[in-house]
């Protein structure tokens, strides 16, 4: 799925149409929100019309359409302003894009090792889970400096669109153990780089360069059954 967040990540209020409206939820003709997906949490937020406001408390999918779920059985129409909260949209793209780059330090020092999970908590803090049995905790705890040494050279974060097939057949480009992002329309898949350091497949949204982000703490690792580590980290503001 195309997403107006993935092409406009940096819009947060946009003036948009109901398209279609049943009590509590709607419907927009475009909309600046990212629903949630990947581990990535929701985007919170507001709509406004012009008979007031409805904070938006989570997002469903059906027929095709991306529903607005709203804080009370409210039916509206007409034009609408979609806001999202700024601060925990910034938060979300700063943890997002520093999974992506603990991931690419896990791939290249421990043989192509997979993610298996990954979850982003309101926080400020987030989980990975990788596919590593018998890895040394302490190696793990080593990349802390790798990370932040990445996030201090404010490497630049691309966007492209591949074929599922080439992404597919491109060893590391799609990291997930067991699921794969979905195809756009158009049969391609959303590929998400940092210059120089990593491409793979992913549909959140990400800061533009990595020094958009504090510096990053390892807090604890976890060994979960017989192949799993967890590795815990948050961000030092």
């Amino acid at each position: 799925m195309h997403l107006f967040c993935h092409e406009h990540p940096e819009t947060l209020n946009l003036q948009a149409e109901v398209a279609d409206a049943k009590p509590g939820k709607v419907v927009l003709t475009q909309s600046p929100f990212y629903p949630g997906g990947g581990g990535q949490l929701a985007d919170r937020g507001v709509i406004r019309w012009k008979d007031g406001e409805a904070k938006v408390t989570g997002f469903e999918y059906a027929d095709g359409k991306v529903w607005h779920l709203l804080d009370g059985p409210l039916e509206i129409s007409g034009a609408v302003e979609a806001a999202v909260d700024p601060a925990f949209r910034r938060m979300m793209r700063q943890l997002h894009t520093d999974t992506h780059i603990l991931n690419a330090l896990v791939f290249q020092a421990f043989d192509g090792a997979l993610v298996t999970g990954v979850q982003m908590a309101d926080d400020g803090t987030a989980r990975m889970d990788f596919d590593l049995p018998g890895a040394d905790n302490e190696r793990l705890r080593g990349l802390e400096g790798p990370l932040n040494d990445v996030i201090r050279q404010d490497i630049p974060v691309k966007l492209d669109y591949v074929p599922m097939h080439e992404a597919q057949a491109e060893r590391g480009l799609i990291r997930s153990r067991s699921v794969a992002p979905p195809p756009t329309p158009d049969g391609k898949v959303r590929i998400v780089e940092i210059v120089g350091l990593d491409r793979q497949a992913c549909g959140g949204t990400h800061l533009a360069s990595t020094g958009g982000s504090p510096p990053i703490r390892i807090l604890k690792i976890d060994n979960k059954g017989r192949h799993n580590r967890r590795i815990r980290i948050a961000l030092c503001e």
